[in-house]
């Protein structure tokens, strides 16, 4: 096995397992891309297969088989693109792509600024986008947002930004990051961190035929690495809520496609009704996830100490783009913003950076927070407690750098249809008739698969089932 995957086995901390438990099948390059996006995928889906093997045999005596396969693990991390939607009534499959995402990803590029350096501001989100117009004072397009950095020093441009409470980053090289303060603190920490934050007596894994049949969570999560988490959690048996409001803005293809197997309702933070529905939701609840910016959980009594102490054996997981503790942590980001600091968009790039053709650092950051989950689970059966899990967009980008790169020859590398056929599902739900990828991880005794369809956002009451 590769020294990754044994990186992922050491947050275990039950050392390798059993000489062919795991097979990681096939190699990078899957798409064209300098960095190991399948290999590295490959090896946290891995460990989430060992990590629910574990659950298996706690609940059976027995451990399973798993296997992997590298270029469908790549495939996973440019999900939503394979996504197609055929409507009610409709014989024709549909490509569900939003004009605002393409217009996104147009002008969420990295321009040059007056110093030479060059700067990634993030437009997704119409507030968030509004904040950074705001700071550039230009229109919303690629030549005027390049000629609007073009005034600005990089540094001077990123401070501004984050003060706007709007998201961007100076490209970095990966030694300037592990320079950097925040780098620094980051390179000192495990790529997924369990801490215990409360006591408990061991809570048993429910009776049912999956590994997580009777697990309840929350997902307070929004686009990608969240969303991902809570799904993973779903295709291996979990009973999963998914909270949003009314109000909040949303990405279609990311909810369509990352709400498999879960429940939706609408609860709105700002209402102190709903904040105390929430509450009395995770007095029954097992896993309690959310991405918001530090600060916010504690406004509406929602930190990690505050429900465990209310709900004694809480897996609580937090999921950011900087993580926690550095002189970033306060700052919001995305999955461009991750590849931007840690040094792969500059050593994805020739002549000037270049993103990674795939959301490599917001799918495995997904699945870090899934795992950490899984272990934290794991431990409360064993020996009881409540347990905060940690992952980070950013961390997840130094463990896909500190896997190496690869050459490629094709500009246009990719699954072919036979490929994507073979991992392709159909289900019919509120959203019509969707094909999408299915889980791709494979178990010898407990297959992952999603029970329900994903729902349209608000179609559920705030109540467990």
């Amino acid at each position: 096995m590769s020294s990754g995957f044994e990186e992922i086995m050491s947050i275990r901390g039950r050392g390798m397992p059993a000489a062919g438990e795991v097979t990681i099948s096939g190699h990078d390059p899957v798409y064209s891309a300098r960095f190991k996006i399948g290999e590295t995928t490959a090896n946290i889906l891995g460990g989430i297969g060992v990590a629910v093997t574990d659950i298996h045999e706690l609940k059976t005596g027995k451990r399973q088989k798993v296997a992997i396969d590298v270029r469908h693990a790549a495939a996973t991390c440019q999900s939503s693109k394979y996504l197609k939607r055929k409507p009610a009534g409709g014989d024709a499959w549909q490509s569900v792509q939003s004009p605002s995402m393409e217009h996104m990803r147009q002008i969420t590029q990295p321009w040059q600024c007056k110093d030479g350096r060059y700067y990634l501001p993030h437009f997704n989100l119409p507030h968030l986008h509004d904040r950074v117009i705001g700071v550039l004072k230009c229109e919303s397009n690629a030549d005027a947002v390049a000629k609007a950095i073009a005034k600005w020093d990089s540094h001077d441009l990123e401070e501004a930004v984050a003060a706007a409470r709007a998201c961007g980053s100076v490209i970095r090289s990966n030694a300037e990051w592990l320079e950097h303060p925040h780098g620094k603190m980051l390179a000192g920490k495990p790529l997924v961190e369990i801490t215990k934050i409360g006591d408990s007596d061991p809570i048993p894994f429910p009776k049912g035929e999956r590994p997580l049949s009777g697990i309840k969570v929350l997902d307070l999560t929004r686009i990608l690495a969240g969303p991902i988490a809570a799904r993973t959690l779903a295709e291996n048996g979990a009973n999963v809520l998914m909270i949003t409001a009314k109000h909040l803005p949303q990405v279609p293809e990311h909810v369509m496609d990352t709400s498999h197997g879960k429940r939706s309702t609408f609860l709105d933070l700002t209402n102190p009704a709903d904040v105390a529905t929430v509450k009395q939701l995770v007095k029954n609840a097992d896993v309690f996830s959310q991405g918001y910016r530090p600060g916010i959980m504690d406004k509406h009594g929602l930190t990690p100490e505050q429900l465990a102490a209310e709900r004694p054996g809480l897996i609580y997981l937090s999921i950011s783009c900087y993580g926690h503790g550095g002189p970033f942590s306060n700052r919001g980001g995305w999955e461009q913003i991750a590849q931007c600091a840690t040094g792969i968009c500059l050593e994805n790039g020739d002549e000037r950076p270049k993103l990674l053709p795939a959301s490599a650092c917001d799918y495995t950051t997904g699945y870090n927070g899934a795992y950490g989950v899984l272990l934290a689970l794991a431990r409360r059966a064993r020996e009881g407690g409540s347990y905060h899990v940690r992952v980070s967009l950013c961390r997840s980008g130094m463990y896909i750098y500190k896997q190496g790169q690869v050459k490629y020859t094709d500009a246009n590398l990719g699954l072919s249809d036979t490929e994507l056929n073979s991992i392709l599902h159909e289900t019919a739900g509120g959203n019509g008739t969707l094909k999408h990828l299915g889980p791709v991880l494979k178990m010898s005794e407990t297959k992952p698969f999603w029970e329900r369809p994903s729902p349209l956002l608000g179609s559920s009451k705030a109540e467990w089932v």
